[in-house]
């Protein structure tokens, strides 16, 4: 008798979140929302990190539903990067390809928290891919450097803490160095006296992250902050402080 053997875990999207809200139903812009994740680890994806990321997939969806954008929450296979087997960003990958099979030729744009920002940069380099987000991205400090070509043609947005304890925000300034020499299109901001997850200006952070979502996906006029990060030179617009308030009427 053939022993049947279970499938493994697969990397799923979570329910869509916005469009279609428009006439027609059409779908005009994805954003993919990477939760956050682990260096190291066998144990399945994190329900709280999916969770924790469904809010901003809310906030992108609602500053873009007049355009016809969709988002979701990418439910990983596991946790854990796991070295060069990079799983994470493998997962990203994919959801890019799902977006490309259920949404035909839109814009996409991947959003990651944390660990998830690491593979939001390194999945950048998908055709469909257009921009990127990375919010106190992990990266590994020491030894060889994550790659930034995969970024060239893509508009590029990183947000960090300056008192983040988990992931140092130096190192996401170094990357964002190294990608403005061969593409202006990036910007990254600064936090100030926030921490790991930015809990103390939440708002303005999805608000800036909405802004640039929706600006890079549907070309509409980025808030003047955002304009002028990157417009500017390094290292002016990759220390760019965000505003007490940005976004609030």
């Amino acid at each position: 008798m053939t022993q049947q053997v279970a499938p493994g875990p697969t990397p799923r999207l979570g329910r869509a979140v916005g469009a279609p809200g428009v006439p027609g139903g059409t779908v005009g812009g994805v954003v993919l929302v990477l939760p956050a994740g682990a260096p190291e680890s066998s144990r399945g994806p994190s329900a709280r990190a999916y969770a924790a990321a469904r809010p901003l997939a809310r906030r992108v969806a609602g500053a873009g539903a007049a355009d016809g954008l969709v988002a979701h929450v990418v439910r990983y296979r596991g946790r854990g990067w796991n070295g060069e087997a990079a799983r994470l960003a493998a997962d990203a990958r994919w959801a890019v390809e799902e977006a490309v099979r259920r949404y035909g030729d839109v814009p996409v744009c991947l959003a990651g928290l944390h660990m998830g920002g690491r593979a939001a940069l390194r999945a950048a380099g998908h055709p469909a891919v257009t921009s990127v987000v990375a919010l106190a991205p992990w990266l590994p400090d020491g030894g060889e450097e994550d790659p930034v070509r995969q970024l060239a043609g893509r508009r590029v947005l990183i947000a960090h803490g300056t008192d983040d304890g988990r992931a140092d925000p130096e190192l996401s300034f170094r990357l964002a160095a190294r990608a403005k020499k061969a593409n202006r299109d990036v910007c990254r901001f600064e936090v100030h006296s926030d921490g790991h997850g930015m809990r103390q200006h939440r708002a303005e952070v999805r608000a800036l992250v909405a802004d640039f979502a929706v600006g890079s996906l549907f070309g509409r006029p980025y808030a003047r902050p955002l304009a002028d990060a990157l417009a500017a030179p390094p290292p002016l617009g990759l220390r760019m402080p965000l505003a007490l308030g940005f976004g609030q009427r």
